[in-house]
């Protein structure tokens, strides 16, 4: 070998090369392989070769999976061979045996057909300064590769007595890797390292580990051999002991056997249960217990006799006492509290309704959750709660059936023997929030669940025994109705829970949240007390929410200032006043900026509906000379930038009527923005603010500044209803606002607007665009910033003919 390495040392290596590409393996120098070659680029190079008696490069494709590679899909570093001899094979293919010579790099490809040729260079080894050491590594290696032949069967007699024969230790790292079944990637790894030292150090770390996981894996194999001969025998001798027992009539089942037997004739399973469950036992009875599928069966059949197939709480049916409870635990929510109390007259004067199927809707922090906790202990039901939000797989809600390894009951399944009990109050949480993949839709799962058509005969894929969901209440929560499949909301009878008024939240926060809070810093009511100006003062300066997280979190803070103060040595009680607020919260968050922000042309005041709850909604125009271009910015979706341009070519086509300067839009470019732009924003409820803020930004005259509005527009001037009436008056009500101009045929929907809210606010109702314009835009232009914030326009502008025209 030593010999062989001298002589090709003296070969002369050519720039130019034509390259053969392998796959999967790795061609080092002073390796002889035979090379099947299928591909038409190889076959020409070959025949090439062999007609012209050149040398070839072979480089290693990065993805051995591309029939045809590019220059890109292969490595820069190879082995140049010599085609010493190619043999035609039956199918049109050729084996060709190649010795490796040296390594080199390709510096650029030439071409790339017919076949692929490169400009190279020679890759010379550099040569230790230790040679002794260098010995000593090929020595270490060649033990290794010895201990491997025995392990590994791609190591072959003849493998074994070239590395033992072998002196130099360049040539040493190169073939125990190249003879082994490592990974591609280290071969190249070690292909491209130049110096003999590294190279013997990396070559005998990867083959130690490779060695490794032989040894590993030849001693899982004994201990895997040595267990499937010790069942064997085990189980012949259990069959003979059973044999003998039986003739003694000394015969019995075996303990695990006898148990579940005996629990099963406790438990009184349904027909169909209990068929499954016997069936699944006498299969239990004939496998040895050290088997899988033995532990699979009795897992199964613990589930079946642990389910509360029978076992019922017992309703609280006192009307008086449930009610008494829901007012102590929440403070407002009639309609919820009147459904579940009609639900209980019901359940008192037939003794075997279905349960109700409610879904309650509403912003965060409205007490959503806990109220189906509430409702649990009123009722004196078990409670149960799981959270759908990001579920994607329907074996979550469904089960995994049992030929699956570890596989288990569904979520639903799991919940009821959680509770012991077949009907507790079952709250899913978030169900809203539900996502679908390729491993199903489980939306289209839960219709089963929440159908009490078909729930009395549930069938889980692990069960795959009906069990009955009848008597379960189901309780779905919700930040909004739109995300839920048509299907599923169907099944569930809607509850919209509001948002929160002021009055409402300072009652909660005095008999709830701050008694709470109190409790959890470790204080008494001696030490803090929190009058009711401070407890308003932080809902309308530190908190603006439909629920009431927020404020939690806000007098958590005062009574962690307070706790500091007391743990502190102070021992006088703690008065919160509007003016303490400040140092316990920093400076306000919030103010109410309406009638500032309106204070141009240009500028009016929407509301929207978000799943937070209402919101207040500011509308800016401005116009610059330019050439009737129409800008929209703040992150609008298609339905708002339509009612934009709706408004805009509603002016356009009466631009006489209301007198504006002829031909208006061709001589200026209008941008509209809707703060804040990093929001997303979009519906048609905007349509009547934009047509305000247009009309204003035109004519000169200021929207009024303590207003509101909400309503679609259309071309023919008519105002639509829109949804979401509740929420954004709220949202009004909130910020300081005390009009609202709303549409005509929403009129009903202020009914459920609380009594509180409507007597501190006004609402205009409008049919068209004149409605509008008479209660919305002032009648005088604006000259200064500290305009008379009343004064709307008398309309006296708008001609017979539009009118008749929007009604």
């Amino acid at each position: 070998m030593t010999d062989f390495k001298q002589t090709t040392s003296d070969i002369d290596i050519p720039n130019e090369l034509p390259i053969i590409s392998v796959r999967n393996t790795v061609f080092f120098p002073h390796q002889f392989i035979p090379l099947a070659i299928g591909r038409p680029k190889s076959l020409r190079l070959i025949e090439y070769a062999m007609r012209e008696d050149i040398l070839v490069g072979v480089l290693t494709q990065r993805d051995g999976a591309i029939d045809d590679p590019s220059s890109a899909d292969l490595y820069e570093v190879g082995t140049i061979a010599r085609v010493l001899k190619v043999i035609d094979l039956p199918d049109g293919s050729k084996s060709a045996f190649i010795q490796g010579i040296c390594r080199f790099e390709v510096e650029k490809f030439l071409q790339a057909e017919p076949f692929f040729t490169a400009r190279i260079h020679k890759l010379n080894d550099i040569e230790a300064d230790d040679d002794l050491k260098v010995q000593a590594l090929a020595t270490n290696l060649k033990n290794l590769f010895q201990r491997a032949s025995d392990l590994a069967p791609e190591i072959t007699t003849e493998h074994q007595t070239m590395i033992a024969n072998l002196h130099e230790p360049s040539i040493v790292a190169d073939l125990v890797i190249a003879f082994s079944n490592i990974q591609v990637e280290e071969k190249q790894e070690l292909l491209e390292i130049l110096e003999v030292e590294e190279r013997l150090n990396r070559s005998t770390y990867i083959f130690n580990n490779y060695l490794q996981t032989l040894e590993l894996g030849k001693k899982i194999q004994t201990e895997v051999q040595d267990e499937i001969s010790k069942g064997q025998r085990e189980m012949y001798l259990r069959q003979q002991l059973k044999a003998i027992q039986k003739e003694l009539g000394e015969f019995d089942d075996a303990s695990d056997v006898s148990e579940i037997r005996k629990r099963l004739e406790e438990v009184n399973l349904p027909e169909e249960a209990s068929k499954v469950a016997e069936k699944e036992l006498d299969r239990l009875s004939r496998m040895h217990p050290a088997s899988a599928e033995y532990t699979v069966a009795r897992t199964y059949l613990d589930w079946l006799i642990d389910l509360p197939w029978n076992d019922s709480t017992e309703d609280n049916l006192d009307i008086a006492k449930v009610t008494s409870n829901l007012e102590s635990d929440h403070y407002g929510l009639d309609k919820v509290k009147k459904r579940i109390l009609e639900y209980l007259a019901v359940r008192k004067l037939k003794n075997d309704m279905r349960g109700p199927i409610l879904c309650f809707v509403g912003p965060p922090g409205v007490g959503k959750t806990s109220l189906g906790r509430s409702i649990a202990e009123s009722l004196g039901r078990k409670f149960v709660r799981i959270s759908l939000g990001g579920v994607r797989d329907e074996a979550e809600i469904r089960g995994h059936r049992r030929t699956y390894i570890g596989a288990l009951p569904g979520r639903i399944i799991q919940g009821i023997k959680r509770s012991g009990s077949n009907n507790p109050v079952f709250m899913l949480d978030e169900i809203d929030k539900i996502g679908q993949d390729f491993r199903g839709d489980p939306s289209s799962a839960l219709l089963e669940v929440l159908d009490p058509e078909q729930n009395h005969t549930f069938s889980d894929h692990y069960l795959e025994v009906p069990f009955d969901l009848t008597k379960v209440m189901f309780i779905a929560t919700a930040n909004m109705q739109d995300t839920i499949i048509p299907a599923l909301r169907d099944r569930m009878e809607i509850i919209e829970i509001p948002s929160y008024i002021e009055q409402e939240k300072v009652e909660i926060a005095k008999r709830f949240l701050v008694p709470k809070q109190i409790r959890e810093h470790g204080l008494t009511e001696d030490a803090i007390s929190f009058k009711q100006e401070a407890l308003q003062k932080i809902i309308r300066s530190y908190t603006r929410e439909a629920g009431v997280r927020n404020l939690e979190r806000s007098v958590a803070s005062v009574c962690r200032g307070v706790a500091k103060d007391v743990a502190s040595g102070k021992t006088d009680p703690t008065l919160i006043d509007k003016e303490a607020v400040g140092s316990y919260l920093g400076p306000i968050k919030f103010y109410s900026e309406v009638a500032e922000r309106i204070d141009e042309p240009g500028i009016a005041t929407g509301l929207s509906w978000t799943p937070m709850g209402g919101e207040i909604l500011f509308i800016e125009a401005n116009k610059m000379p330019g050439t009737g271009k129409l800008v929209l910015t703040g992150h609008l979706g298609d339905v708002m930038k339509e009612s934009a341009q709706a408004a805009l070519s509603y002016l356009r086509a009466h631009a006489a009527d209301f007198k504006l300067e002829k031909n208006f839009n061709e001589k200026y470019d209008i941008h509209i923005h809707v703060p804040a732009g990093a929001i997303p924003k979009d519906g048609p409820s905007a349509g009547v603010t934009l047509f305000s803020s247009l009309l204003s930004l035109i004519t000169g005259r200021l929207v009024c500044n303590d207003l509101a509005m909400t309503g679609e527009i259309t071309l023919r001037g008519k105002v639509l209803p829109v949804g979401g009436i509740k929420e954004k008056v709220l949202a009004a009500h909130r910020a300081g606002i005390k009009k609202v101009i709303l549409p005509e045929k929403n009129k009903a929907d202020t009914a459920e607007i609380p009594d509180k809210v409507k007597d501190e606010m006004q609402f205009i109702f409008v049919k068209n665009m004149t409605d509008l314009v008479q209660h919305s835009i002032r009648s005088k232009k604006s000259t200064t910033k500290k305009s008379n914030p009343q004064g709307a326009w008398d309309g006296g502008s708008l001609k017979t003919n539009v009118q008749d025209e929007v009604n």
